[in-house]
């Protein structure tokens, strides 16, 4: 009996256990999946739940709900993957062996990288919105906040779902005015970019939309620690910015477990081809979501067109052929802007957001680098997909590859 290992059961390697049980032999392959945790967190949800759209029942559910028959499923702890022996090191000296290993253990937040981050006033008056403890946590306190300077920082790059500190800043201004108190609250986005994204078309987009919404950008600053007591935070150059609530996007890092198996880079992403997924290290592992090195956003939708690419390129791998598919590092986020509407982004490692109708050309019903209702209804559709269609393996209509067709230079 063959076997095909998976690490890590959140979007990715869920996704990859139901689509490769689909695909292989019952009766030659031996798939199994690992993880530490036994609940599964709709992270695209954590947004909401600051500003009572979402509740954490919202965001939750047991992952066992959506692994396949004929999967085994370990929870336990990874302590080490020793690549050269085709093993995987558990708990309690529990040895997993593999023909194929995927690595699906995504990003972690680590506020501890950031001195003076998670100090006193950690889950006072700073919080994250990553967490689910951090984004309840955020909720109870803008339930009785009186206002203030409300600053939002991104500490390094990368990190989960670009867009997400942009959407945040949209809401408040949102849920502050429905509040009647905007007027008391001064928000600030503070990103170590040097513009509000990545990508031209959408940084002039997104940074037009904060300044008509009043929201303060300060960019290029790299934050080099937070001082409790002053309220405010330091980058390397020196500049302070002051804050009566401080919301984080903490540095990001792999699974620590990529460090103990020495395969990951300075921050434990697993160092992958970024067309074929593989290990660039050893042919007998493959790499996805966020875990990859990948030069393209850490978001669902990335891994979600990455397994398809992955699962024909693994079955070429099992069949000692060579590759026949290649990702182009498709990305598609769906951005919330407030007030019940929304824009949408698409694009590749190789094309920069641009204007058009998706998915269809010229139907749409969504409209990219537009703001419209429309948008704003498929974000809110997103979690039903994602719970019953994405998870599960099942076919959406959306090509892996990124498409021009509909699309306008």
């Amino acid at each position: 009996m063959k076997k095909l290992l998976i690490l890590g059961a959140g979007t990715a390697g869920t996704m990859m256990a139901n689509r490769m049980r689909k695909i292989l032999a019952r009766d030659e392959w031996d798939i199994t999946i690992v993880d530490r945790f036994k609940t599964h967190y709709y992270q695209p949800g954590f947004l909401f739940i600051p500003f009572g759209i979402y509740q954490r029942n919202d965001v939750v559910k047991p992952k066992n709900d959506f692994f396949p028959i004929g999967v085994n499923v370990i929870y336990s702890k990874i302590e080490k993957i020793e690549a050269t022996e085709s093993k995987v090191l558990l708990a309690e000296g529990v040895v997993l062996s593999y023909d194929f290993l995927i690595i699906a253990t995504g990003t972690r937040t680590a506020p501890e990288e950031t001195p003076g981050l998670k100090d006193k006033l950690w889950y006072k008056e700073i919080f994250d919105f990553y967490t689910i403890e951090g984004a309840v946590a955020l909720a109870g306190f803008f339930k009785t906040w009186q206002g203030g300077k409300l600053v939002v920082n991104i500490a390094e790059l990368p990190y989960k779902c670009p867009v997400a500190p942009l959407e945040f800043v949209f809401y408040a201004d949102a849920f502050f005015t429905e509040r009647g108190m905007r007027n008391k609250v001064d928000i600030t986005f503070v990103t170590p970019l040097s513009g509000a994204f990545t990508k031209p078309r959408a940084t002039k987009m997104l940074g037009e939309l904060l300044n008509d919404k009043n929201i303060n950008i300060i960019p290029d600053f790299n934050i080099a620690e937070v001082d409790n007591d002053a309220k405010k935070i330091i980058d390397f150059g020196g500049s302070e910015i002051n804050f009566d609530c401080l919301v984080s996007i903490p540095t990001n890092l792999g699974d620590k477990m990529i460090e103990r198996s020495g395969l990951g880079d300075d921050m434990n992403f697993v160092p992958t081809d970024k067309h074929t997924l593989r290990s660039r290290d050893h042919e007998n592992i493959f790499i996805i979501g966020d875990a990859a090195n990948l030069p393209t956003s850490k978001a669902g939708s990335v891994a979600h067109f990455a397994a398809e690419i992955l699962v024909e390129n693994l079955i070429c791998a099992i069949e000692k052929r060579p590759f026949t598919a290649s990702f182009d590092g498709h990305a598609n986020c769906y951005i919330e802007t407030g007030f019940g509407k929304g824009t949408l982004i698409d694009f590749n490692y190789d094309t920069e957001p641009l204007p058009g109708s998706f998915p269809f050309p010229g139907i749409g019903p969504f409209g990219l680098l537009k703001i419209s209702r429309m948008n704003h209804y498929g974000k809110m559709l997103f979690r039903w997909i994602y719970w019953h269609i994405l998870l599960k393996g099942k076919e959406m209509p959306i090509d892996s590859e990124m498409q021009m067709a509909g699309k306008k230079l």
